[in-house]
């Protein structure tokens, strides 16, 4: 496929994907209200997990896809197999002993490499601060966090998985509280638990 070819498709992908998402999610609008307030970024960049999918497969070496959950989960959950690096928004002390009342788990930290991992990958892909550049979380809250940081180091097209990779959980039912409800795994999209080490992340 040429690259005039490839560079259309991603427009059009693009255009799709924001359009509709820019539509369905406008402040005001009914469906508005139905996108927790956590999921909500600063650019107002949504996607499906299969509408980052196809953006990513239009033009694998023009659109940056980062998976931004901890080391633990890639390692124990797996990860979206198109994926370019694991860049953590947040990790584990390395000595995991404050627990997270609030949240019911081990309290997670602020990466502070984040922004500068992330830069390093992208400039190994050829890519600047205007490419467009999905993140895709566990269910939708870090990936929303992580686009808002970097829209404040200057990046414009950074596109947030509303659903994660495991989904969103379901609300009653037998399988109340589990992530069955949609997201990345969910949508049986090509998932792997063999990691790349070239794509891990390695604290400095």
């Amino acid at each position: 496929m040429n690259t005039l070819l490839k560079n259309l498709l991603v427009a059009a992908c693009i255009a799709t994907a924001g359009g509709a998402w820019a539509a369905d999610w406008a402040p005001g609008t009914a469906t508005w209200e139905q996108l927790p307030e956590i999921k909500r970024t600063k650019l107002g960049l949504y996607l499906t997990p299969q509408q980052a999918y196809d953006m990513k497969k239009a033009n694998p070496k023009g659109v940056a896809l980062f998976d931004v959950r901890t080391r633990a989960e890639a390692m124990y959950v797996g990860w979206p197999s198109d994926a370019d690096a694991l860049v953590p928004f947040v990790e584990h002390p390395e000595l995991m002993t404050e627990w997270d009342d609030k949240r019911h788990m081990y309290k997670l930290e602020p990466n502070q490499d984040f922004v500068p991992e992330l830069e390093r990958r992208l400039k190994d892909m050829g890519l600047g601060k205007d490419a467009p550049i999905i993140l895709i979380c566990r269910s939708g809250d870090r990936s929303s966090k992580a686009a808002d940081r970097l829209q404040a180091a200057g990046y414009s097209k950074v596109y947030s998985v509303t659903e994660g990779v495991e989904g969103d959980t379901a609300k009653d039912g037998a399988k109340a509280g589990q992530r069955i409800v949609n997201g990345w795994k969910n949508a049986n999209l090509p998932w792997t638990y063999k990691l790349d080490k070239a794509r891990m992340y390695f604290p400095k």
